[in-house]
């Protein structure tokens, strides 16, 4: 078993334990903690990915990039069949002022690419930290950033000259059974596409959760992962030379040698 899946697994026990049973905007229930945070390691031989129950890396990779493209109608998706957005999307396919447009134009303000201008001229900067959170746009989003801002961390090593690159995400809403396992694995992948580009090493990925949950109609989902006892080797993630964002497309990356147990399908709570 992997580090990222006994991270999964003990989080689920420590929500079934241990959750407070409630209601939500959508009208299922949850079962929820307050407060959690987790902490893994980005290995570009050995990528963090739960391998207990499978993950489906082409919908993660393309959403990825569609947010790191600033990106905000569903037809790039859609070109890689992926549909993850479409209910909270309009006639047009348009889901509003989401993740990747605030993250590439934030009033004007592209803040991915200060980040990566930042590492790299001034890597000891406390200031490289994207923000989704535009107040005056939540309105106008199909739906507002569950995992809302995240900060780059530059620190030296003992034993190499290059310096490695952290970072610490901050998640008000953590749907445990589906969202969760994707988001650790999205922001490990954007941490070795902003390491690459910066002439960093990776480091860890640090997730702070909100409300992290469990929802009610999918404990039998949940409980089903915690059952599975088959123990799979990670993967690694292959990156191709890139100088600039603008170089990130969808042949950008390659998982190799990703074998997990059973897709495990869960209804998604709109």
């Amino acid at each position: 078993m992997t580090q990222l899946d006994q991270e999964y697994d003990n989080l689920i026990h420590d929500i079934l334990e241990n959750g407070i049973d409630d209601g939500d905007r959508t009208g299922t229930g949850t079962r929820s903690v307050v407060g959690r945070q987790i902490r893994f390691d980005v290995d570009l031989d050995a990528f963090p990915i739960v391998t207990e129950k499978h993950i489906v890396w082409n919908s993660l990779w393309a959403e990825l990039v569609w947010m790191i493209q600033g990106r905000t109608n569903v037809g790039f998706l859609h070109e890689h069949d992926v549909h993850i957005w479409d209910e909270w999307a309009d006639e047009s396919g348009e889901v509003g002022p989401v993740y990747g447009k605030q993250w590439r134009d934030w009033n004007g303000t592209d803040q991915l690419q200060q980040v990566v201008d930042g590492l790299r001229e001034n890597p000891t900067s406390r200031r490289h930290l994207v923000s989704a959170w535009n107040v005056d746009d939540i309105p106008k989003m199909g739906l507002p950033p569950c995992h809302f801002s995240f900060q780059f961390l530059s620190k030296p090593q003992e034993k190499s000259d290059r310096r490695q690159l952290h970072v610490m995400v901050n998640q008000r809403s953590a749907d445990t059974a589906l969202g969760l396992p994707w988001n650790w694995t999205s922001y490990a992948t954007l941490l070795a596409l902003i390491a690459k580009l910066t002439d960093h090493e990776p480091g860890e990925v640090i997730w702070n959760g909100g409300d992290v949950h469990l929802y009610k109609n999918h404990f039998e989902q949940a409980k089903k992962v915690l059952e599975l006892d088959e123990t799979y080797e990670p993967p690694s993630l292959k990156i191709d030379d890139i100088n600039s964002l603008d170089d990130i497309d969808h042949s950008t990356i390659e998982l190799v040698g990703y074998e997990s147990g059973p897709f495990i399908k869960a209804p998604v709570a709109v």
